[in-house]
């Protein structure tokens, strides 16, 4: 019998897993060729020698991490590991890291120290001290004869030409260059004639920079008691002081621009500044001027103002004399429209005294017919208030009893022997003692 056959993709996913568990990661030296960078990030390239040639793909979490650009027909070092593209059987390396061909000790020296000092906190970011915005004096570390010192003095006299420099001469570049640098910035800090360092050197490759990658320059940095600027090489050259410093700068004249940025800025503010005093002064004196010319105008010789007060008082005169004037003739012509209205509303006097004598009449004859009866109800009245006055019940012989409290007594049970009573009369009063009770 015949064994199933395997499909195109589980041949390639056999291939693939033989081949990344067989092969290690390593490194493989060759020239670029064909390059191509896709839109992704992720970079593709041939690795070739004279004699063959391999696909190689770097992704771009790991290509954003070389501190230099690719470009074709370089020689490289990739630390790979090999595989295979599985939809079209490409066998490939998938690089994981790169640098420079026949450099590669180089780099190892420089990952090993970087990553030694990352781990001690020589890099962290609250070690860094803070760049003062206005340095009075400031202080260069370089070769006194490269390009990179010219380009910092021309920088630094056109941004801040008030600002000292001070020259710290050194090597940058062969034997003995990292133990000078190293000195040069302790003398700085010793002597504290600035405020601010700038170590810087022109571009090179990474052997003439390498006297900035090592442990004796970066250890100098971190213990200067002055912050440094660091302005190494060109703007994709990365050293260990570059990291070791304050803040780094892409170039020295980058440096020196960042050293002189408060002054550039201040410059800059200032001419803001005068330029508005200019322009609020201008405005405060037009309107100086302006009040000036308003009370010039207001300004008169005393002749000038009782002449003008004259003017003005005749002026009000007559306008007063014809307000009086318009005022009288309104008032009469109201007074003539009240006159015609009061004769069309006169009353006829005749008629109503003729009216008035005969409502006197009848008010007269009303009046005493109204005033008899009252006469006669006043004497009735008074002939019942007679009959119920006690003081006539008394004079037909009555007498009224109250017992020593006061209150009128009506029945004998009230009165017991001996009881002193008040006897009062119609004239007079009189006071017993009760003897007998019946």
């Amino acid at each position: 019998m015949f064994a199933s056959p395997l499909t195109v993709s589980q041949l390639n996913r056999l291939a693939r897993q033989a081949l990344e568990s067989q092969i290690p990661l390593l490194w493989v030296a060759g020239e670029i060729s064909n390059l191509t960078r896709a839109a992704s990030g992720h970079v593709y390239f041939s690795l070739k020698d004279e004699n063959a040639q391999v696909r190689c793909v770097m992704f771009r979490s790991r290509a954003q991490l070389l501190p230099w650009r690719l470009e074709n027909g370089q020689q490289v070092e990739a630390q790979a590991l090999v595989g295979l593209y599985e939809p079209r059987g490409d066998f490939q390396l998938n690089v994981e890291a790169l640098r420079r061909g026949g450099l590669g000790p180089l780099f190892e020296a420089y990952a090993r120290l970087k990553e030694r000092l990352e781990r001690e906190g020589l890099f962290a970011a609250e070690r860094k001290r803070p760049l003062p915005r206005f340095p009075r004096t400031l202080g260069v570390i370089t070769s006194p004869s490269g390009a990179a010192v010219h380009d910092i003095l021309a920088a630094l006299a056109r941004r801040a030409p008030r600002v000292p420099v001070v020259i710290y001469p050194t090597l940058v570049q062969g034997a003995g260059a990292a133990a000078a640098i190293a000195e040069a910035i302790a003398t700085a800090g010793r002597r504290s004639e600035c405020d601010l360092l700038l170590l810087a050197r022109g571009g090179g490759s990474i052997e003439d920079l390498w006297a900035f990658n090592e442990e004796a320059v970066a250890r100098a940095i971190a213990a200067s008691p002055l912050p440094v600027i660091s302005g190494i090489g060109h703007e994709t050259d990365f050293t260990i002081a570059d990291f070791a410093a304050d803040q780094r700068a892409a170039t020295p004249t980058a440096a020196a621009e960042l050293a002189s940025a408060g002054w550039h800025a201040a410059g800059d503010e200032l001419r803001d500044l005068a330029a508005n005093l200019r322009g609020r002064m201008r405005q405060q004196l037009e309107a100086r001027m302006q009040k000036l010319d308003l009370l010039a105008n207001r300004l008169l010789h005393p002749a000038q103002r009782l002449d003008r007060s004259r003017r003005h008082l005749a002026h009000l005169e007559t306008r007063l004399a014809a307000a009086i004037a318009r005022r009288l003739r309104r008032e009469e012509a109201g007074l003539a429209e009240l006159a015609l209205r009061l004769a069309r509303r006169r009353p006829a006097l005749d008629a109503m005294q003729g009216r008035l004598a005969l409502v006197r009449q009848r008010l007269g004859s009303v009046a005493d017919a109204a005033l008899g009866h009252r006469y006669q109800t006043l004497a009735r009245l008074e002939a019942t208030l007679g009959a119920l006055n006690p003081a006539t019940t008394l004079a037909r012989g009555y007498s009224i009893v109250r017992n020593a409290q006061g209150q009128v007594v009506t029945d004998s049970a009230q009165l017991r022997p001996e009881d002193t009573v008040n006897l009062s009369f119609a004239r007079g009063a009189a006071r017993g003692r009760i003897e007998h009770i019946e």
